[in-house]
């Protein structure tokens, strides 16, 4: 029974070894991915620090990996949330949305941050420097509603 409880921990061991030669692809995009979102809805200093802390690493191709994002199976979990966060939103296609889902999208940033259901609890239990303060929630749902009124403001097609 010890023999073979040794194998088992054994066989374990070597799989989680190998498993670390393996792992989802990297969101390592370019910054330069960003410029449009960033010129175009102009974000004050403030705001700008707040979503690269806060926004991009999941909701863009430029991800700022944690040590621990090396290790499998984490590296898969933290991969699957990249992906969700990017399909629900992607700044670095910003380019890509209308005016009428840019304006969505933004409502949507704003209503999940007042909420603080946007960032993710379990990403600042990690990143203690993404937890949101009253007054920084102000300050991206004012930048949203600025930036907002900016859309509404374009001509649409009929």
């Amino acid at each position: 029974m010890k023999n073979t409880l040794k194998k088992i921990l054994f066989l374990l061991l070597a799989v989680f070894v190998i498993a670390q030669f393996f792992g989802p692809e990297k969101n390592d995009g370019d910054l330069v991915t960003l410029e449009p979102f960033l010129a175009e809805t102009n974000p004050p200093e403030d705001v700008k620090l707040i979503l690269k802390e806060t926004c991009f690493d999941c909701h863009s191709s430029v991800t700022r990996y944690p040590w621990y994002s090396k290790i499998t199976p984490v590296n898969y979990w933290l991969n699957g949330h990249i992906e969700h966060g990017k399909e629900e939103l992607d700044f670095s296609k910003w380019e890509s949305y209308s005016a009428k889902k840019k304006a969505h999208k933004l409502e949507e940033v704003a209503e999940l941050v007042e909420k603080k259901e946007m960032p993710l609890e379990s990403y600042t239990w990690v990143h203690k420097e993404a937890k949101l303060s009253d007054a920084q929630i102000d300050a991206v749902v004012a930048w949203v509603n600025k930036v907002k009124f900016k859309y509404s403001l374009e001509p649409r097609p009929e």
